[in-house]
């Protein structure tokens, strides 16, 4: 004989929703901490590459720590929507005082859809999403649309615009000494041709070997995602 488990009453399932809310929060938070953490390490290798005057690496750096800041801002967005949906799920349950069940929420469900295209927390909001139908909160999104926004030309733009505010922000004096005509050819010097005529990214001087700017591009990466 199958003894099926007990619904939650609204109050029970809010508790739970709150609960797993509140440890995305805290997994952002601890993200949001290893992204900054790692973006020491990169100032550091900055500031190194413009006292040998290697623009090169010192703007590649600086690209990674623009998109790293955006990725830290979009993470504080999602926090900030994450405990939306806490506050209006505590709004819902006080309803469900009076009326006995949960109401569907017009701003969790827009909320739960927002999130549903983060990278990050698509597939916890995905599961909300699921349950939250069922109980009746919202209606069941479809909506496999991951944000890439990073990637889009417009974003890259927006990165390369940031790019000398961060040198300057870093590398300060180091940076400003080198002569305008030099530093903007430095930093606009062409990507090599290989010889079957594709393009090949310039190897900055000043680093031993592409390895080690490929290395740092690689923990910053690691962390973002």
């Amino acid at each position: 004989m199958n003894i099926l488990k007990p619904k939650p009453n609204p109050q029970q399932q809010l508790r739970d929703w709150q609960r797993r809310l509140r440890q995305e929060c805290r997994n952002i938070e601890r993200h949001i901490r290893d992204i900054q953490r790692e973006e020491k390490s990169v100032q550091k290798a900055i500031r190194e590459a413009a006292k040998r005057n290697d623009m090169v690496s010192a703007k590649a750096l600086a690209k990674e720590i623009v998109r790293s800041r955006k990725t830290v801002t979009r993470l504080y967005e999602n926090k900030a929507q994450l405990n939306s949906i806490s506050m209006h799920l505590g709004e819902s349950v006080a309803i469900a005082r009076t009326v006995g069940h949960l109401s569907k929420s017009v701003d969790v469900m827009k909320l739960v859809n927002n999130l549903m295209k983060a990278p990050e927390v698509a597939t916890t909001m995905q599961e909300f999403n699921k349950e939250m139908t069922k109980a009746g909160v919202i209606e069941e999104i479809v909506n496999d649309a991951v944000d890439s926004a990073l990637d889009s030309e417009d974003m890259e733009e927006e990165i390369e615009e940031e790019v000398d505010k961060v040198l300057t922000a870093i590398a300060g004096e180091t940076a400003a000494e080198l002569p305008e005509a030099i530093r903007k050819e430095i930093i606009k010097q062409p990507a090599q041709t290989s010889e079957n005529g594709q393009e090949e990214e310039a190897i900055p001087e000043g680093v031993d070997d592409e390895e080690e700017l490929e290395e740092i591009r690689a923990r910053l990466a690691k962390v973002r995602s």
